[in-house]
């Protein structure tokens, strides 16, 4: 469990934290195997007789005082006493896991339906578009193909197609068998008949094992519906060709319904893979693309405010139904037309799913991000909890969770791999603050009950009985971490512990959230007075003015010369108005693109989003020799240093350049047993998704996608030519608003 705070100590009190105008929260990773100096949690079992304060319900730690018959909480000072059991157990302080460390792994029982899912399976269905091209059903193939190595062998898997009518396959007989169900064209019909009715689940549901030559020879045989199985009254005919018959919404709510019959039977957690090349156009949960082609500037509306809402609650209330019915959405949408990923997130990311856009076939990492994504572990089940002393409370929280309907602070995780992050903000609980005692101070802990599925393997050897031998079992888990804070004495203090990607983290959820309710203008201008604002705080807080006026101009330090910490904000803030995330619909950022944008940058952690923000940049003297470890991202940089190879991380993407006037000897593309392509692999094995990989030779091969990334010369709002001035022009800027603003 990874926890990084905005600043490692903590303002003194609210006043203090406004004059700093530096955000105040944390960032939680909570599946990550360690903390972020390394230390792996200390292992323990009887999670479930941990005391708890009877005040605050927080855990007893390592912070706690502990006397002979009682504790006192160390979150809010409560005396409370200790069973004659826990008294036993801390005469032993070493056998016990929390008398050890502040951050422990516990095991908790499994209680009354739990025990019977001991022996649960892992259950898998695909869902494939089968209105769409051949080239979309291959990749489909490939990657299934994929998903089909990396999954444990007593896992379950099912096969279901959709278009206009919804396809079941049987694959556990000597031929593979479908059996279809139409689906209604109406936005309101249902089904005719359930789908336990066309085929019991359990037959539908294939293990792996004994079945995985059929399920690909049942892949073999999907084909894209053709226009000469529909009558002409479905679909929409344009023109004579016929359209559409992507019945979608019905599709993944009968799947949902159909799979949750045996949810908490035959298992604990099921992942549907949907595959859609294009947008549900046909029966309930339809989705109207005409609003995209809609002329918004000639009826002087804002393009992006009004794509980016959703146009109707199904997928929202159908995440529900999905929750409800024990069942993971994952969306893998490849297409270049617009889709509405607007409305159809919610599916994937309220259900603790993903959403993936790939913009075409040709070069798409999809079966690498599917093997990928099931050959790491992940928690599921889970519930997340943070707890704060007395002194100040969690204020907004962040990330693809839901929040607990009856107790506050408590979210919910579907499903949890060790990338997704989680993002609080702080307040203060009242204007006392922080005291300036040493002995009190601020203290964070977060709680995290988890289930995983344990292989036969990581049980005990003696334990094992014959008849469980070679089956998962599932393990309910408690991870908790109690950190204690400092305090800053004044603003020189607190600006010295400043972490910039955690505050980039936070800030991009605001922006995020600010351009889903008022629209990416209102975003940029939050994130803009924000930088002006800091910036006005700290030269009133380090530099004292001299008199008269005309001398205050020079005087503005835009780049915190004084403050280290500071000084990669400006960069950070110019790199985000210059992303896609925040940049204007007429620029051509695609809608869906901005909303795929949205949903991977909200999980990210955030060393990770700041490569994907402001993209590393480093040089090499020849494949096996780095040059310089950082540039800015400017063409200046690239000609003073005089390097003939660069390396461009920008998360999703990584570059190699080789400049025109590199010595042609140099080996092109670098060779796969030299320092840069360890450096690439290394990389690309800690990705939680795919990067693409581009070699680039300078003057001879097309630059503009390494140059695109050079962003400090490009203007920050993308109007007009690049100017020379990008990010000059942009601190020339911030200067004058601080001006306007100190007035």
């Amino acid at each position: 469990m990874a926890v990084r705070a905005t600043v490692s100590r903590f303002p003194i009190d609210s006043d203090a934290q406004e004059a700093s105008g530096i955000p105040w929260g944390l960032t939680v990773t909570p599946f990550a195997a360690k903390d972020k100096n390394g230390q792996a949690p200390v292992y323990g079992s009887d999670g479930h007789l941990l005391p708890r304060c009877e005040n605050c319900y927080a855990y007893f730690n390592t912070y706690c005082e502990l006397d002979q018959w009682a504790w006192n909480c160390s979150l809010c000072g409560t005396l409370n006493g200790l069973s004659s059991q826990a008294i036993a157990r801390y005469s032993h302080p070493q056998s016990c896991a929390e008398m050890m460390s502040s951050f422990i792994d516990l095991e908790l029982p499994l209680e009354g339906s739990e025990e019977e899912l001991l022996h649960a399976r892992p259950v898998y269905v695909a869902a494939i578009d089968l209105s769409s091209s051949e080239e979309f059903l291959e990749l489909t193939k490939s990657a299934l193909q994929a998903a089909l190595e990396a999954l444990a062998p007593e896992s379950l898997f099912g096969l279901a197609t959709f278009s206009h009518k919804l396809g079941l396959y049987d694959v556990q007989g000597p031929v593979p068998v479908v059996k279809n169900v139409f689906i209604p064209q109406d936005t309101d019909g249902t089904l005719s008949i359930e789908l336990e009715d066309v085929m019991p689940l359990l037959q539908f549901l294939a293990p792996v094992e004994t079945c995985k030559d059929r399920i690909t020879s049942a892949l073999e045989t999907l084909r894209p519906t053709t226009s000469w199985e529909r009558t002409p009254g479905t679909g929409q005919a344009l023109d004579g060709v016929l359209m559409g018959g992507r019945g979608f919404g019905v599709a993944m709510e009968a799947l949902c319904n159909y799979l949750g019959s045996e949810f908490g039977n035959t298992f604990a957690l099921a992942r549907v893979f949907a595959f859609l090349s294009g947008p549900p156009d046909y029966g309930p949960g339809q989705l109207d693309t005409r609003r995209y082609g809609e002329q918004y500037a000639s009826k002087g509306e804002d393009a992006d405010r009004a794509l980016l809402p959703e146009q109707t609650p199904f997928y929202k209330d159908l995440a529900a139904v999905a929750v409800q019915a024990g069942v993971c959405v994952d969306i893998f949408a490849v297409t270049n037309e617009y889709t509405d990923l607007a409305s159809l997130k919610f599916l994937s990311i309220e259900s603790g799913g993903s959403l993936f856009l790939y913009s075409n076939t040709d070069d798409s990492t999809l079966p690498q991000d599917m093997y990928r994504m099931l050959s790491r572990p992940y928690a599921f089940n889970c519930v997340l909890r943070l707890r704060t002393s007395t002194e100040f409370k969690p204020g907004h929280s962040y990330g693809h969770f839901f929040p607990d309907p009856q107790y506050e602070n408590v979210q919910h995780i579907i499903c949890c791999d060790s990338y997704a992050t989680y993002a609080y903000d702080f307040d203060f609980a009242n204007n006392v603050g922080f005291s300036r005692h040493t002995s009190e101070q601020p203290m964070v802990q977060i709680a995290f009950q988890y289930t995983v599925v344990v292989p036969p393997e990581e049980l005990s050897g003696s334990k094992l009985v014959s008849s469980s031998r070679g089956k998962h079992s599932l393990k309910r888990r408690l991870r908790i971490r109690t950190l204690q804070y400092g305090t800053a004495q004044n603003l020189n203090e607190l600006y010295d512990c400043i972490d910039p990607e955690v505050v980039l983290l936070l800030l991009v959820h605001k922006v995020i959230l600010a351009s889903l309710e008022q629209g990416v203008r209102e975003g940029r201008m939050l994130l803009h007075d924000w930088l002006v604002i800091l910036t006005a705080q700290y030269n009133e807080a380090f530099i004292q003015y001299k008199n008269g006026s005309s001398s205050i101009m020079g005087q503005i330090d835009v780049a915190f010369s004084q403050c280290p910490q500071l000084q990669p904000l400006p960069r950070l803030v110019f790199a985000l108005l210059r992303n896609p995330l925040l940049r204007f619909h007429e620029e051509g950022v695609h809608p869906d693109y901005r909303i795929y944008v949205q949903c991977l940058f909200s999980a990210l952690e955030p060393s990770s989003l700041h490569r994907a923000i402001y993209p590393v940049l480093t040089s090499y003297s020849t494949p096996d020799k780095q040059a310089y470890p950082r540039h800015s991202l400017s063409r200046a940089a690239l000609i003073t240093s005089g390097s003939p190879i660069f390396f461009l991380d920008a998360f999703t993407t990584l570059i190699v350049f080789y400049s025109s006037t590199a010595d042609p000897s140099l080996p092109f593309p670098p060779p796969q047993d030299c320092l840069l392509r360890s450096t690439i692999n290394k990389l690309k094995q800690e990705r939680c998704i795919t990067p693409k990989l581009v070699f680039i030779r300078g003057g001879q091969d097309d630059a503009t996608a390494f140059e695109n990334y050079l962003i400090e010369e490009q203007d920050v709002d993308g109007s007009g030519l690049t100017s020379v001035m990008g990010f000059v022009s942009f601190l020339e800027d911030i200067t004058q608003s601080v001006l306007e603003y100190m007035k």
